[in-house]
């Protein structure tokens, strides 16, 4: 039996699928690679180019690979975006959500697990977050992400399926062993864009946003490390393939760090200053979002490995670096 990746050549979906390859497990990943990257997809994966929504597709992969676990990363990410354009996003993250859902239900898969966001807490709640706090998204693709969350709640009651979602903060840095990290063209993250700058691949580095009510007057966000991030969702499908119940859980460190903080320690990597343009705040975005990650420690045994800003940055730059070359 496989493990179904979709938008596994993406960020986050990538290094998923790379850690299940180290680990042994047989991998399928779907991707149409409107933002991800075929070459970040694990040799040993089967590769397929397609929709999530393309029902005899999916459900011709979920039967011939056998597949009872799926990790959903497919979906548009951009915030300011998708307030430009909600209803691209309802259809990219919710519509065709639904549809994977139900060729999933159909096919009798047991486990899964969804990529979701801090973004769905309300803006006024107390920092840090637990996952019972308030839910009042300020974005699109906020309220998308919260909406198939209700889906695979609802499903989860009515059908023996059952699902994991975890909420993410800001995730940054890439593969340890370079083998992947963040390659989308539109990446908005700020320490990919710091990377961009740092290398003179982007000309100055935009603080969106100097009057926020912090310490600093810069949004304040808590960082994880992509390969923390990975091995959480391994623990996970551990945890739902030994027969634990459906659950959210948070994926961050319970460290709150301004941009001007991660600008700090960017400078501090790579011994130099960075051209930085201040810019007015865009539209959707919170001034704070730290988690409280306990949940997840508590009932999954995740640890932190890479807990360390400047570890996140190098691995970035390296990335970046990387990436580019050639």
């Amino acid at each position: 039996m496989a493990v179904l990746v979709t938008g596994g050549a993406g960020y986050i979906g990538s290094h998923v699928g790379h850690a299940l390859l180290d680990r042994g497990e047989q991998v399928v990943v779907l991707d149409n690679l409107s933002t991800g990257n075929r070459a970040c997809v694990g040799e040993d994966a089967v590769f397929v180019e397609g929709d999530i929504a393309d029902d005899s597709l999916v459900g011709s992969l979920l039967r011939h690979h056998a597949i009872r676990s799926v990790l959903h990363f497919a979906g548009s990410i951009v915030v300011p975006e998708s307030v430009a354009d909600p209803l691209g996003y309802y259809e990219n993250n919710v519509v065709r959500s639904r549809a994977l859902i139900q060729a999933c239900v159909g096919a009798g898969v047991e486990h899964f697990i969804f990529s979701s966001t801090a973004t769905v807490y309300d803006a006024e709640a107390p920092q840090p977050l637990a996952e019972d706090e308030r839910k009042a998204p300020i974005s699109p693709y906020a309220r998308s992400k919260l909406m198939t969350e209700w889906m695979l709640e609802d499903v989860s009651r009515a059908h023996p399926m059952r699902h994991m979602v975890l909420r993410y903060f800001n995730v940054a840095g890439a593969d340890p062993q370079g083998r992947t990290g963040q390659s989308s063209p539109r990446a908005t993250h700020l320490i990919k864009r710091a990377a961009q700058v740092a290398l003179g691949r982007v000309p100055q580095l935009d603080i969106f946003g100097t009057d926020y009510p912090t310490a600093d007057g810069t949004g304040v966000r808590d960082y994880i490390h992509v390969a923390d991030l990975a091995a959480a969702h391994l623990l996970a499908l551990d945890a739902l393939r030994a027969g634990a119940p459906s659950a959210v859980y948070n994926c961050g460190y319970g460290r709150g760090l301004s941009v001007r903080d991660v600008i700090s320690g960017v400078e501090r990597v790579i011994g130099g200053r960075l051209a930085v343009l201040e810019s007015a705040r865009r539209p959707g975005d919170p001034p704070v979002l730290i988690s409280d990650p306990s949940r997840i420690k508590r009932a999954l045994g995740w640890t932190p490995r890479h807990d360390d800003l400047d570890e996140i940055v190098r691995s970035a730059i390296d990335w970046e670096r990387r990436f580019n070359t050639g």
